[in-house]
């Protein structure tokens, strides 16, 4: 059985302007990316008209284009999760505008990814927690980083340990206060 491609190496292969790199690199990101926006959208309400592959190929334009020195596998899933972050916002804000001074346009998300102990199905505005994570940011960008990857990226605990380096037990402690931080900035907003 073949080996799959080590994406840390290709990274570092296409940073030193490779293309066959890549080109090895694209399918194997790319697919990775659209089940990240499958994830995410599958929490979203159904009136969404952003659709899941558009924001796949606007991320990936954006990774390509960056003139980014790739660390590794971690690093670019990261700065993958932070792009879908930016452009869910950016939509938002977006639709908001074209509402002309109405109330935000709601981009409902399941408020589950931010609280296990969430009764029911509660949704939360992207704009309010997108406010809450730009707040948290300003005291630990690790716990914002860990937020983005599994609620933006829609990564399992397993993939987080992998893309991340820490172990499952420092990562649901950070997720735990970031949730709760988040839950309790939420509900004051």
């Amino acid at each position: 059985m073949e080996k799959p491609p080590d994406i840390t190496l290709l990274l570092n292969e296409w940073a030193d302007g490779s293309s066959l790199a890549l080109e090895q690199l694209s399918p194997l990101v790319y697919e990775q990316l659209r089940k990240f926006a499958y994830r995410a959208f599958s929490r979203e309400a159904g009136f969404h008209t952003l659709q899941p592959t558009a924001l796949v190929n606007e991320v990936f334009i954006k990774l390509v284009d960056a003139d980014v020195p790739w660390q590794n596998r971690a690093h670019f899933y990261a700065l993958a999760a932070r792009m879908m972050r930016r452009l869910l916002i950016n939509y938002a804000n977006e639709q908001n505008a074209l509402k002309r001074g109405a109330n935000f346009t709601r981009v409902l998300l399941d408020q589950e990814q931010l609280s296990s102990d969430a009764p029911g199905t509660t949704h939360t505005d992207l704009l309010a927690l997108n406010e809450g994570l730009e707040q948290l940011a300003t005291t630990d960008m690790r716990k914002v980083e860990l937020i983005e990857l599994q609620y933006f990226a829609g990564l399992t605990f397993r993939e987080m340990e992998e893309v991340t380096g820490l172990s499952s037990s420092t990562i649901d402690r950070e997720l735990r206060f970031a949730r709760a931080w988040l839950k309790k900035f939420l509900i004051g907003s």
